[in-house]
């Protein structure tokens, strides 16, 4: 039985019409090449999840690189197949383990969390081993174990993912370090991709929840990617196959997010390591996971990357991807616009001492499916603009808070609220904020998120 949050979420969501993308060689495609249903043991896979699957200890998103492993170690056994080395340290000395298991000629390999923030993949790997290392006997994994060896860089930048923070201690975003390769986490996968020389390679990420499919309203819940390998943005043959297996991807998600599954950009980035993967030879998947509302913690999100992979890595292992029509990848619509988090539309802002204003309030919110960290992205007229959620303040004002932070000297501004401050205010009925309804201390209260 499928998730409730994706049954509800695929019925509340319409879908809409796209006109016809364009190609990677600029030529027309058809958004409306017929999706073939996904391999019949897919429904079995996500009814075992829960139960048989899912790795236990990883149930928010904010782990340590230590959580992550004390989570992952148990699973990770060499009577099951595992072996697990140290291929580096971090800039603060942080372990870098590769993990490998599978007998099989072709070689994979899947690293995630090189943006520390960005920890989706990073539950759904403790997944993979779980299957993997528990189930020998389910056809999937003993496909695997015969034609497949997977290796795996898994957290791979922990310096950032103990702080959740995008960069590593330096500074430097890793996934923009494939050229120059400063960091000591961008030179061990690479190190450890020419030691290996995977056929394919797995790029795993998170991207804002605030992208839109194309040109709709709808959020983007899954963005893949089979990067260029040069400016020209051509298909060779190794892109040719990240083509066939992100197709199998679209295959797999489909009939569990239709109408939330979005293409990226494609322009080249020479610092960037899937672009250089795909040039060095190896046939490339960019996985990114962006929102589904009412996840705020991804694991709905996390249940999808682990579907996505398993049957991404079985059709390489049985060679099913090779001939998938392309258009089932360039079909998709592109990432769109990013939607701001939260409008508060039709109130009026009073400050003491100062006259009402009416004027709309925007918020941004540092985790943005959990509403926790709100800053003030814009103050004024925002008729025209969209966002995630919008709410209603007509006949309230917005009264900024006594205790909330101050902001820089430089943006204060007399009514208390100033765009870049922290959001601490609230909607009350009377200018003097003594009838309060709702209030934002930054977080969102998930008591009450939003007022009666």
């Amino acid at each position: 039985m499928l998730p409730l949050l994706l049954l509800l979420m695929t019925v509340t969501m319409a879908a809409c019409t796209h006109g016809a993308p364009t190609s990677d060689s600029g030529e027309q495609t058809s958004a409306a090449t017929p999706v073939p249903a996904p391999p019949a043991w897919m429904d079995d896979l996500d009814r075992r999840y829960d139960g048989q699957l899912r790795a236990p200890g990883l149930e928010t998103r904010t782990f340590s690189p230590e959580q992550w492993w004390e989570a992952a170690a148990p699973l990770l056994a060499k009577d099951r197949g595992f072996v697990v080395e140290a291929v580096g340290s971090s800039v603060e000395g942080r372990p870098l383990r590769h993990v490998h298991w599978g007998n099989g000629p072709t070689r994979v390999l899947l690293w995630s969390q090189m943006h520390g923030d960005e920890s989706t993949a990073s539950m759904a790997l403790a997944d993979l081993f779980r299957f993997l290392g528990e189930h020998p006997d389910h056809p999937v994994v003993a496909r695997l174990r015969e034609r497949t060896s997977l290796h795996f860089l898994p957290v791979m930048n922990p310096d950032g993912a103990a702080r959740f923070q995008r960069r590593n201690a330096q500074g430097i975003d890793v996934n923009r370090d494939a050229r120059a390769l400063a960091t000591p986490e961008a030179r061990a996968l690479k190190a450890l991709r020419d030691r290996l020389e995977p056929e394919y390679g797995f790029n795993l990420h998170d991207q804002r929840p605030g992208y839109r499919v194309g040109d709709s309203d709808r959020g983007t819940a899954i963005a893949l990617l089979a990067p260029p390998f040069d400016e020209d943005r051509g298909v060779n043959a190794v892109r040719a196959r990240a083509i066939e297996v992100a197709a199998v991807i679209r295959i797999a998600l489909e009939p569990r997010i239709s109408g939330h599954i979005a293409r990226w950009d494609d322009t080249f980035n020479p610092r960037a390591f899937g672009d250089l993967m795909t040039q060095w030879g190896t046939s490339t998947i960019l996985i990114e996971s962006g929102g589904i509302e009412g996840d705020p913690e991804k694991q709905a999100l996390r249940r999808l990357n682990f579907l996505a992979l398993t049957a991404a890595l079985d059709a390489i292992a049985d060679g099913s991807h090779a001939g998938m029509p392309h258009t089932l990848y360039t079909g998709l619509p592109e990432n769109g616009r990013v939607f701001p988090d939260l409008l508060i539309r039709g109130g009026s802002i009073a400050a003491p001492g100062l006259a009402p204003v009416r004027a709309d309030v925007l918020v941004n919110f540092e985790h943005s499916l959990a509403e926790r960290g709100g800053t003030i992205a814009d103050i004024g007229d925002l008729e025209s603009t969209k966002a995630r959620h919008t709410l209603d303040a007509s006949d309230l004002f917005i009264v900024p808070m006594k205790a909330a932070p101050m902001p820089s000297p430089e943006s204060r501004t007399p009514t208390g609220l100033a765009v870049g401050a922290p959001a601490y205010f609230h909607l009350s009925r009377d200018a003097a904020g003594s009838d309060i309804v709702w209030t934002l201390a930054g977080d969102v209260d998930p008591q009450r998120p939003r007022p009666d």
